[in-house]
């Protein structure tokens, strides 16, 4: 019997896929469990435009992930930092702290999980931090480190 699998099972198959199992597991497992739906031409057709859904909204977000990174080529983040008599930072700067200066700054929202480049930015001068934005878009930030003697 052919079924549509509505989540991913294990030995089995992923959600969406479309599968051949014997009949007796999917009347007596897969069904009571809603983990799939028999193969029909209704259900053929209602998976498909889930799928065209899925690649739209898809589209949507990777163009909306790459106009972020026009945003971000144009943004130098500047922070003052406390430094000793020979230039060594006291602390670092973290993704937490160039997230929300962003976020004050700019009014751009990146998840602090998303850097890749996680630092430690503890040394004065330029840093450019890569930001994977969405899968295979990358964005750069760029930060400078600028030193007050304490």
């Amino acid at each position: 019997m052919k079924v549509i699998l509505l989540a991913d099972v294990k030995n089995v198959g992923k959600k969406d896929q479309v599968i051949e199992v014997s009949d007796g597991y999917a009347v007596n497992f897969l069904f009571p469990r809603r983990l799939a739906v028999q193969m029909s031409k209704k259900s053929a057709e209602v998976l498909e435009t889930q799928q065209e859904q899925k690649r739209e909204n898809e589209a949507k977000l990777v163009a909306e992930a790459q106009k972020l990174v026009k945003v971000l080529e144009d943004i130098t983040l500047e922070f003052k930092v406390k430094t000793g008599r020979e230039g060594k930072l006291f602390g670092a700067i973290s993704a937490k702290q160039i997230t929300d200066e962003l976020l004050r700054l700019y009014n751009v929202d990146i998840d602090k999980r998303k850097f890749i480049d996680k630092g430690p930015f503890d040394r004065l001068g330029f840093y450019e931090i890569r930001v994977e934005l969405h899968k295979g878009v990358v964005g750069k930030i760029r930060l400078h480190l600028v030193g007050e003697e304490k």
